[in-house]
């Protein structure tokens, strides 16, 4: 197979999380770094290092649901020395990688787990999975502004889709906005907010599908259950 997919199924990282590792050059085949998009393995036959380590394929699916607080990287791993999402999950024994990506200052639902095919049934745009926020922004909020969010807005690559938008909150310098959408763009939600003329001061995503946050402090975790896996696949239209 693809040793980028041998990688995502051996829990290292996402798909393309993956695919940025062999670029950057940190993946070795035999003793040889590899860094070609297609390269084949054989993971019965080859000897697949990554970070000093054999990789060897994950047998046991995992999947958690965490609550991520502020000041935590989410990725398997961080050039720059920070705290990523795995340290506040260190006593699962499967290698794990976050499902999808949340800012270093930004707090709330994300998912870890070492299978990759459903990885990219819960990132990728086209299954329209859900992603709620909860934004505190500067300034007093109306509803026009919101209203442009649910036509869609104009970012600078490119128009976003329509989305959710209600008004949860109000203080004299500050609202507390809820915002719906299910694409996947870098940093979207901060920079819809600033397009429409109020920074986030904070923000919190509070649910995937119908995933929430209910019982969860930050940093704690759960396994999701087989009936939620199975139900968070049907969302992506694909089999149970």
């Amino acid at each position: 197979m693809r040793l980028a997919k041998f990688l995502s199924h051996a829990g290292i990282a996402s798909r393309r999380q993956c695919e940025e590792l062999l670029r950057e050059g940190q993946v070795k085949v035999n003793g040889n770094i590899v860094t070609e998009m297609g390269f084949q393995v054989d993971p019965i036959v080859d000897q697949i290092e990554f970070a000093g380590q054999i990789i060897k394929s994950e047998q046991t699916a995992v999947y958690l649901l965490l609550n991520k607080p502020p000041g935590y990287i989410c990725s398997a791993y961080d050039p720059q020395g920070r705290p990523t999402v795995l340290d506040l999950v260190q006593d699962i024994d499967q290698r794990i990688y976050p499902v999808g990506r949340l800012d270093f200052d930004t707090a709330g639902l994300i998912i870890l787990s070492n299978d990759g095919e459903f990885t990219n049934l819960m990132i990728h745009p086209r299954y329209k999975i859900e992603k709620r926020y909860e934004a505190w922004v500067e300034g007093k909020v109306d509803d026009l502004e919101l209203h442009a969010i649910r036509l869609g807005m104009v970012l600078d690559d490119g128009p976003t889709a329509p989305a959710k938008s209600s008004l949860l909150r109000q203080e004299v310098r500050k609202s507390l906005i809820e915002i719906r959408i299910h694409e996947g763009r870098k940093r979207q939600v901060k920079r819809m907010c600033a397009a429409m003329g109020h920074p986030v001061l904070s923000l919190k995503r509070t649910g995937i599908a119908f995933l929430s946050l209910n019982g969860l402090s930050e940093g704690q975790y759960r396994h999701l259950t087989l009936k939620e896996v199975a139900e968070l696949k049907k969302c992506a239209g694909q089999p149970r």
